[in-house]
Parts: structure tokens; sequence; C-alpha cells
């Protein structure tokens, strides 16, 4: 078993489950399950300062084909229609490609979260048309249009080699043709929340396009939560009590139909079960019950089910709300 991550605001005033009660919406209840969400594990060519993964290049967590075995026999009969393959790089991943064919035989919806990086690795050169070939929806890591604040986040270099990767994706069709979906994400970089999320796509937009011609579907703004890397960088900086406060001042009601923890389960490199990926790097699992398999749960035992949360959930409610999917409130 890997390390995981500690929670530093787990003692910090309010909390979810206090913000939750305040507006009558407690407690966190699963709705109908979409999504199943799979780390392949936390290998990455990339070490970024704000990862909630502690992922990186000497990260030796990751899934074998006999796990993914297990979670493509569950999938079969599971009813459900999308699959978001994240990591790490999940593209490095010895069975990444045959694991994404298997789903793809099952009639479900793939979407990879890339790092566009991973692209320019040895053995990876074609990717964009192998992506290209099955129509796998992207989901790319862009923290900024700008060099700088770019590599301030994910390191020397990272902007230009992701504008490279960017172009070879459009080159392609991706971000041009309707059935290949590039969404681009955007995190903060600093202990402050995302701005409006349709403004700043048209930000993105007019500046990728005019600077490097560069096309795409959608930006997702995402929220940076308190954990590993990120919480670090609060506890050196002596954020960390402001930045939950800030959090809790800014809960949106209007988020919580829309939380993804309601809707997808959450599943690591060895098969265990988690409400969202946040949990999964805090070791809280699923219903906050002793850890479990994916392959020995009922789906229908999931719906109304209580969601384990702690302070850290704050994150996904705050201002616009944040998820894999982007914002979740006007």
């Amino acid at each position: 078993m890997s390390p995981t991550a500690t929670n530093p605001v787990r003692a910090l005033d309010p909390s979810l489950a206090q913000c939750l009660a305040a507006h009558g919406l407690g407690p966190l209840r699963r709705a109908a399950l979409h999504q199943l969400q799979v780390n392949l594990g936390r290998l990455c060519n990339q070490a970024c300062h704000h990862c909630h993964v502690d992922a990186g290049p000497k990260r030796t967590e990751i899934m074998t084909w006999e796990t993914m075995e297990r979670i493509l026999g569950w999938a079969k009969t599971s009813g459900i229609a999308e699959v978001d393959l994240t990591g790490g790089a999940p593209e490095l991943n010895p069975h990444f490609r045959r694991f994404v064919d298997r789903f793809l035989a099952l009639g479900m919806r793939v979407t990879t979260r890339c790092n566009l990086t991973v692209l320019l690795e040895p053995d990876q050169e074609e990717l964009a048309h192998w992506y290209a070939e099955r129509e796998i929806r992207l989901v790319c890591s862009l923290p900024c249009y700008t060099e700088k604040n770019v590599d301030a986040q994910r390191g020397d270099g990272v902007f230009t080699k992701s504008i490279e990767v960017l172009k070879r994706l459009n080159d392609v069709g991706y971000g041009r043709k309707d059935n290949l979906v590039l969404d681009l994400a955007y995190n903060p970089g600093g202990a402050f929340l995302p701005p409006a999320q349709e403004k700043l796509e048209a930000d993105y937009r007019e500046r990728l396009h005019e600077d490097f011609g560069i096309h795409f579907s959608h930006l997702l703004t995402m929220a940076n939560l308190p954990i590993n890397r990120f919480a670090h960088f609060l506890e050196r900086t002596g954020q960390t009590r402001s930045y939950v406060q800030l959090l809790a001042q800014q809960f949106n009601p209007a988020t919580v139909p829309g939380l993804m923890c309601r809707h997808l389960v959450s599943v690591d490199w060895l098969g265990q079960v988690y409400d969202c990926d946040f949990n999964q790097m805090l070791d809280l699992p699923l219903a906050g019950k002793p850890h479990r398999y994916l392959w020995d749960i009922d789906v229908a035992s999931l719906l109304n089910g209580i969601i384990a949360i702690d302070s850290h959930c704050l994150g996904c409610t705050a201002g616009t709300g944040s998820s894999c999917g982007g914002a979740l409130a006007a």
C-alpha cells in the first residue's frame, strides 16, 4: 500500500457538514451512478507543485493487468456508460492502451486525463493519432495561457512542450472536430478560487489562438484542494487556515446537486473504491466504511448512500464549484 496524504485542515472549522446543515442539505448522499473513474497509478513524467496525487517520475504504484481485468468484468455488468482514466500520467501504465480498447469494446465512452507533455515521451509519439482513431475525449492540464505561470506550477519548459503537443492534437482534428473533444483544465496558481469559467474560457480561446493558432473545445476550471503538495504549500506559507476559511465563506449551495462524488466511483491502482479522487488521496474509503474492492460493490447498493466528507470537500462547493468536469454553478 502506498503512503497516503494527511489532511491538515481536518481540525479546522467550519466543516462541510456544518455548511450543508446550515442550508438544510445534509447529510450528503449519492445520486444515480453515471461514471467510473480509475487511477492507473501515480507514475508521471512531471511533478507539478499543486498535484494532489503527489505523482512523479519516481512513484512505483502501477495498476496491474489482473486488477484491470477485474474492473472490466465489473464494468461489463454495471450499466455505466462512461469511464474516466487518470493518474499520474495514465498513458505511462504499460497496459493503458489495451485497457482503453477493452472499455471501448464494451461500448463505453472514455475520457483520459492527459498532462500533454507525456505525448513527447519515448514510445508515445503516435499517441495523438491513436487517440483520434478511437475518439477518446481528452482533458488536458494547462493552468494558464502564459509561459511564466505554467512553468511556475508544472516545471521549466512545460509550457513550450504543452503548446507543441496541443498543435499536434489540433493537426489530427482535436479541438476542431465535434467528435474529437479537447478540453483544457485550469487551476489557480495560489490560495485563491478560479475566476468565472465562461470568462476565462474566452480569454484562453483568444490568447491561445492569437499567439499560437491553437483550438480547443472547452475550458474546465478546478479549485486547488488542500491535499498533498498544495497542502504543503499552504503550510509553508501560513495560509492553511485562511484558505479553508475562504472556501467555507464561499460555500455555494447551488453546487451540491452536481458534486462529482454523488455521481461517480473512484478506483485506486489496487482496485479499492472511494467517493472521489480527492478522498482516495486522503485514504477516506467509500462511504467511510472499511476498504472494499470495486468488484465487491453492487451498483444498486450505492444509490442514496452516505458520502464520506471532510474539510477538504469545501473546495468543491466554494464559489462556482469544482469537479473533474469543471465549474458546477454559474
